[in-house]
């Protein structure tokens, strides 16, 4: 086998009827194996108003081995703090992602906080994935005169073990998208075919801090001061966005990630939406992800069924949620969890290669000069604000 094979297992989730912290949707979760073995899913709960919370789901299997729904078990986080609600009482916690992070001995969760200012990355830890002490929001230094402080900015997950940054110091890495003024897909549609992508502002980063690995350090939360550009748009079916997806997890060939990409639909559909979200896999060096081994030129995983072409948001497959099917003896096995048009989940399975697939366009920018195919990259100016 030398290619990355999917298969699609069918939507597992829905909104409860008469549940009204559902009514709006049920999406993008985060999937973690507790202390008992047993999958767990923390999906978005969408109530009405866009109002979000982070909800708790065991994971049903079949005698295959196959998930086939969940037993709703509460409520992992609510809106309760400043930087979670709106002036009108309104806010979110929203799109998680889990990483048992080793050196810490603790579950991290990863969300969008929505407060006035827009999203922003949250944190939070847990010992049991059913308790969790918030560590507020994180905090990020400036880089060459880019600001990641003042912009919205989600979808994080964190890496499983330490990671050595540019220094080589080993630390905590962080994987996101700043959403920076102008990149987002419904701005960046409007542009011609042969745009110039920002590299800077248009990128997926990781970004380092200091681990306390000792005593009561562990609760709280250091600045990012340390940043890598990651990966720029560079196929025409991300051209509009990148952005993350699963958190990183360990394979025979290093990272990988399942991320995100927008494109542009040569067509509106009948409710006149223009964009289509689908994903894309990366591995990134065991030693050093910031180095890119393999990248989708085409995506794995588009919008095909009718939950993924109609819903909130049509024509959208939004992967979050990662599960290693060790428990089935299977470590080349990956059963995925994504959103479905912003109002249902399904799962997929992802089958590892023996090899990886040969280089390909995408590759060769992702590890190289990262000029996309489509245009011309800006020329760094470190003085740009």
């Amino acid at each position: 086998m030398s290619d990355f094979q999917l298969q699609r297992l069918g939507q597992i989730m829905e909104p409860k009827p008469g549940n009204p912290q559902e009514v709006e949707g049920v999406l993008n979760p985060a999937a973690m194996r507790g202390p008992d073995g047993h999958l767990y899913l923390f999906p978005r709960l969408v109530a009405r108003g866009n109002y979000s919370r982070i909800g708790i789901a065991r994971v049903i299997f079949n005698s295959a081995g196959d998930p086939t729904g969940v037993e709703r078990l509460g409520i992992a986080l609510e809106p309760e703090t400043e930087y979670e609600r709106l002036p009108d009482g309104g806010g979110g916690c929203e799109d998680p992602r889990i990483t048992f992070v080793a050196p810490l001995r603790r579950y991290v969760m990863t969300y969008a906080a929505l407060s006035r200012q827009g999203p922003r990355i949250a944190l939070a830890i847990s010992q049991d994935l059913f308790h969790w002490k918030r560590l507020g929001l994180a905090t990020f230094a400036p880089f060459e005169g880019i600001d990641f402080v003042h912009v919205d900015n989600k979808d994080a997950s964190v890496f499983p073990v330490a990671i050595p940054n540019h220094a080589g110091k080993m630390q905590l890495a962080l994987l996101h998208r700043p959403l920076f003024p102008g990149t987002r897909p419904e701005e960046t549609s409007f542009q011609s075919e042969s745009r110039v992508v920002d590299r800077d502002h248009e990128s997926i980063w990781i970004s380092y801090c200091p681990m306390i690995l000792d005593g009561h350090g562990r609760d709280r939360l250091g600045l990012f001061n340390s940043h890598h550009r990651l990966a720029t748009p560079v196929s025409p079916w991300e051209r509009l966005k990148i952005g993350g997806g699963t958190p990183p997890i360990m394979t025979r060939h290093g990272w990988l990630i399942l991320y995100h990409g927008v494109r542009k639909m040569a067509e509106p559909d009948p409710r006149g939406c223009q964009l289509c979200y689908s994903a894309g896999v990366m591995v990134l060096d065991p030693e050093h992800p910031r180095i890119i081994h393999y990248r989708s030129t085409d995506p794995v995983l588009t919008p095909m069924l009718p939950q993924e072409r109609n819903g909130t948001i049509a024509n959208v497959v939004f992967p979050t949620g990662i599960d290693r099917r060790d428990d089935l003896g299977l470590p080349d096995r990956f059963d995925v969890y994504y959103g479905m048009a912003d109002n249902r989940i399904g799962a997929v399975r992802l089958d590892v290669p023996d090899i990886l697939p040969p280089g390909n366009a995408a590759d060769t920018a992702a590890s190289g000069s990262n000029a996309p195919i489509f245009g011309n990259s800006k020329p760094r100016n470190p003085e740009r604000k």
